[in-house]
């Protein structure tokens, strides 16, 4: 499994950064670890506009997005 750390990242490049792996991968599953709210939108939205499944999970302001494809 894959992850990338994308917190303290200005939109867009936290989906910049996620489109870019999940490119690369083509499926599997990929962690992206946020703190924005924003980004975590944005990731899922681009996540299932590709066929990608997401789970999110949150604590301590830390935000945890599993895709799996």
């Amino acid at each position: 499994m894959e992850r990338i750390d994308v917190k303290g990242l200005s939109c867009p490049q936290p989906a910049f950064d996620t489109k870019k792996m999940l490119d690369k991968l083509g499926k599997g599953e990929l962690e992206v670890l946020t703190d924005s709210g924003t980004a975590r939108d944005n990731i899922v939205r681009l996540a299932k506009k590709n066929g990608w499944e997401a789970e999110i999970a949150e604590e301590n302001g830390d935000i945890l997005i599993k895709l799996k494809k």
